[in-house]
């Protein structure tokens, strides 16, 4: 297997940063290969503009200008070393501390110049029965991705009824916007709760379960999410057909089969 880890933290000797040294040895020690974008230490430019795509010869147009630099092999060496990493990846891990209720700031940059038009969307037939290839299906099709998240807050917080929503709503817009657009298979993400009050034992408890889900991803099922043209959804409205949603399922919770 082959896994690139992403890691969001500024603090080499964090909990983030240990998640991530653990994750290295324990899928090499296991004959794995693996890269690390460590964003804080390659001190990552976070900011979409011109220059990410050889310039521009009108106003900046985001979409249409990185497909064009994309197709055309003039995007800067740095995504394109990122996009080369993602192709060589079988597992992507995104390893990240919870920071008002979303990933940090520069790991969303990363995504933001790093999955570009005609890369990770823009792909595949557009037609009044078909939109295009994305949600299941798509460049990144057959790889799958998983979150590792250090969460300050206690685990109820983040239940159906705490204060903070449920954790799978928070997630959600990452896991099926960011991972099952461009059609990764998208695995349940490892959290880590009260993760400025971890005690030695809880430490080494959360270590042990974090190496038992690394070594067990190849066997992991992912979330059941549902393709966009499996035929679940209307088209060209893309509105979930009357009828399927699971019992007690609403919001996001409609977009995963029973």
């Amino acid at each position: 297997m082959r896994t690139l880890i992403v890691h969001a933290h500024p603090e080499p000797q964090s909990l983030n940063g240990t998640l991530t040294g653990i994750a290295v040895t324990t899928l090499r020690e296991a004959g794995h290969e693996v890269q690390v974008s460590d964003l804080y230490a390659m001190r990552w430019k976070a900011t979409v503009d011109a220059d990410d795509f050889g310039g521009t010869s009108g106003p900046l147009r985001v979409a249409t200008d990185s497909g064009r630099a994309y197709d055309t092999g003039t995007l800067t060496a740095d995504i394109a070393a990122e996009q080369e990493k993602l192709l060589w990846a079988d597992t992507v891990i995104f390893q990240f501390p919870l920071w008002w209720y979303s990933m940090p700031a520069i790991l969303k940059g990363w995504v933001d110049r790093v999955f570009t038009y005609h890369f990770a969307y823009g792909v595949g037939e557009h037609s009044d029965t078909r939109y295009g290839d994305r949600y299941g299906e798509g460049t990144l099709a057959g790889k799958r991705a998983m979150l590792s998240v250090t969460i300050g807050g206690r685990e109820s917080h983040y239940t159906d009824r705490g204060i903070n929503g449920p954790i799978d709503d928070l997630l959600f817009p990452i896991q099926h916007g960011i991972f099952y657009y461009p059609g990764m298979d998208v695995l349940p993400p490892f959290l880590t709760y009260g993760a400025d009050r971890l005690s030695p034992e809880d430490f080494t408890d959360t270590a042990k379960a974090w190496e038992q889900r690394l070594l067990s991803i190849e066997q992991t099922d992912p979330i059941a999410f549902r393709t966009q043209n499996g035929g679940d959804y209307e088209m060209p409205s893309l509105r979930l057909r009357e009828g399927l949603e699971a019992k007690g399922r609403t919001g996001f919770g409609l977009h995963i089969r029973a």
